[in-house]
């Protein structure tokens, strides 16, 4: 890897995944452009950009990165290697449609997002030979100003294309450069399984603990809980089941053991992303969790009483919030 010409990556949406995944590409020597929020930048420019963590420390200082506010600041020479969306899930056709308007470019988009259907998006937009997605089930988040703490991880990120079966080159390349940077990553043959797999786990914590204001370990202890994540999982696998699609695991039962052994454990301390948006005042990403569930659910037959409820909750709480 260290004799291979580096590449030049853009981050668009770059929230605490994106900075974190920036700073560490930055780090190991890959040419890394940011878009991303006015008030990231400032202190970006200030003090350069750190992550911290169970995976190391890694700081760049800010000329080592290229900071944009806006899509439009980028450079018309600019040429991209990857582009990869790090936005929220409601943002995605937007952040799709600005990233193809870029002029003379032949990036590969990638989604590296929560929820379900984004990649569906960049597929629409890029074609199969330009389009990945990536499954992250690791928690990152912004403790201070341009510092990201990488709190806890389930798994590597898992990186494939649209088409099942098949792993990409362009998957094999960009896995083994985050790979090298020093975040776990590898190349997927099956990513819409890997994808489905995070969108039981999503869905039977993010909304919960967000209604409830608690952490995810939290939600195992409790028998009460419990039960609302069965119901969500079963609920979930069913609907998964009914789109002709499959997961990571033949029956909801089987889930839920490695659900409670081995998930929950290795991301109990981790607070909500959905609970923090809450807390900001921000819109959440429930219809790419629960609400993508019961909309997908409906017109095939499956009813979805509990993701119904939950994502009906969740609203609610939003709207308190942004009032």
């Amino acid at each position: 890897m260290d004799n291979q010409k580096s590449m030049h990556i853009l981050i668009y949406g770059a929230g605490a995944v994106g900075q974190a995944l920036g700073c560490m590409l930055a780090a190991a020597g890959q040419q890394v452009s940011l878009v991303l929020r006015p008030r990231f930048l400032e202190a970006i420019n200030r003090q350069g950009l750190s992550v911290a963590g169970i995976f190391g420390s890694y700081h760049v200082e800010a000329h080592n990165i290229s900071l944009f506010k806006t899509i439009s600041d980028i450079p018309s020479d600019c040429s991209f290697d990857y582009a990869i969306i790090t936005t929220k899930a409601y943002d995605t056709l937007e952040a799709a449609k600005a990233l193809a308007a870029l002029p003379r470019q032949s990036f590969i988009a990638v989604s590296m997002q929560n929820g379900c259907g984004n990649l569906e998006t960049l597929l629409s937009l890029f074609g199969e030979q330009r389009t990945l997605a990536a499954r992250i089930i690791t928690g990152f988040e912004i403790t201070e100003p341009a510092v990201v703490t990488i709190t806890v991880t389930a798994d590597a990120v898992r990186i494939g294309g649209g088409e099942d079966g098949t792993v990409s080159k362009n998957a094999e390349r960009l896995a083994a450069v985050i790979d090298h940077a020093g975040l776990p990553c590898r190349p997927s043959s099956h990513v819409r399984r890997h994808l489905f797999a995070k969108l039981l786990y999503n869905c039977a914590l993010n909304p919960l603990g967000a209604i409830l204001g608690v952490r995810y370990g939290a939600l195992g202890k409790s028998r009460e809980t419990r039960q609302i994540m069965n119901r969500v999982i079963a609920e979930t696998f069913a609907v998964i089941n009914a789109m002709g699609a499959d997961t990571l695991w033949q029956t909801p039962e089987q889930y839920r053991d490695f659900f409670y052994e081995k998930q929950i454990p290795l991301t109990y301390d981790h607070r909500p992303s959905m609970l923090q948006d809450l807390e900001q005042g921000k819109r959440t990403e429930i219809e790419a969790l629960t609400g993508y569930v019961s909309k997908m659910g409906a017109p095939l037959g499956i009813t979805t009483p509990v993701c119904d409820t939950l994502s009906a909750l969740v609203r609610f709480k939003e709207r308190q919030h942004r009032i």
